[in-house]
Order: structure tokens, then sequence, then C-alpha cells
């Protein structure tokens, strides 16, 4: 009988290093900060009607910058990523370019309309835009960091033997730069070099 209770116990507290309960914990949270970069995304794409509202009735007559601003925010709303799919690396990266899209055509709207700068509104919505950006970028730092300790976890020992045991567990993808180039600071000319 004290043999049978010395095995159970050794059995309990080896399963209890084999990360039976990290491994779930570690995949959630990682799930969690993903919501908070589809969250954050989903405030930016809430702000774009505002803006384009804005410059349309500040007379812009330039549209096709506008209809890009649409048609990339359509684009990023209709890539979706669910939790289960971000170790999928060609399902987070067609998401990552959906949403590099949206920059992309934000950051033309601001240079092709620079006398919107001086009207309240578009100030306003503007600076909420980049407060999202930033928001985004945090969110981004989060879920990498959390996917960082789900993988580290997922293939350091004793948490590796349950990983594949008990949970099949799969690496997930980190959020990745995706714009050509977004390692290098842009050079900014204001026109007045000589």
């Amino acid at each position: 009988m004290k043999l049978r209770a010395a095995l159970a116990m050794t059995a309990a507290v080896s399963l209890a290093g084999c990360g039976l309960n990290s491994i779930p914990t570690a995949e959630e949270n990682a799930k969690a900060r993903w919501a908070d970069v589809q969250n954050d995304y989903q405030r930016r794409a809430d702000l774009i009607p505002n803006l384009v509202a804005t410059v349309k009735a500040a007379g812009a007559q330039e549209k096709s910058i506008l209809v890009e601003v649409t048609q990339a925010r359509a684009g990023a709303q209709s890539t979706q990523l669910s939790g289960d799919d971000l170790k999928d690396p060609a399902k987070v990266a067609a998401f990552q370019r959906a949403q590099g899209a949206v920059t992309m055509s934000l950051q033309r709207l601001q240079e092709a309309y620079p006398e919107l700068k001086s009207q309240g509104n578009y100030t306003t919505l503007m600076s909420q835009l980049e407060g999202t950006e930033n928001r985004i970028a945090i969110a981004r730092r989060d879920y990498n960091q959390a996917v960082q300790e789900y993988n580290t976890r997922i293939r350091t020992f004793p948490d590796a033997v349950g990983a594949k045991v008990f949970y099949g567990a799969k690496p997930m993808v980190p959020f990745a730069a995706t714009t050509p180039g977004a390692d290098t600071a842009p050079s900014v000319n204001f026109g007045n070099a000589n």
C-alpha cells in the first residue's frame, strides 16, 4: 500500500513537471495577446470611415487614395486569423500583408493631403489613428513575447515531454514586419534641401 502511494506521488510529480498545466496556460496567454492585436486593428478599422468622411468633407478631389484606404480596410477586415491559425505561417503572413496595406494607404493619405492637417477633425482623427498604431505596436510586441514564452516552453525539458505526448504542440508564429525595407529608417525630405 505504501509502495502504491509512493508511486502515485512520483507519477503526479513527474506529470506536473511535464507541462500538463503550463503548456495550455502559455498557449492561452498567446491567444489572448493575439486577441489584443485584433482589438487594436479593429479600432483602427473603425476610425478609418470617419477619417475618409472628414477628407471628403474638406473637398478633396483625389479619390484614388480614399478608394485605396477603403479597399485596404475592407481587405484587412476580410482577412481573419483565429487563435488556432497562429501555428500556420501562411495564414499569419496573409494577415500581416492585409494589415500592412492599411498602414501604407494611411501613410499615403497623410502625405497627399498636408493641407488637411490644419483642420481640427482631421487632426483629431489622425492623432487617434497614430495612438492606435502605437497600441498595435505594443500589442504585437506583447503577442510576440507570449509566443516566445510558449515556443520556448514546448521545446525545453521537462515541458517538451508533455507538449509532445499530451498536446501535440506546434510552435506559434510570431508577428514580423512584412513591409519591404521596414528594417531601415525612411529618409525625410521636406522639399527645402539644396
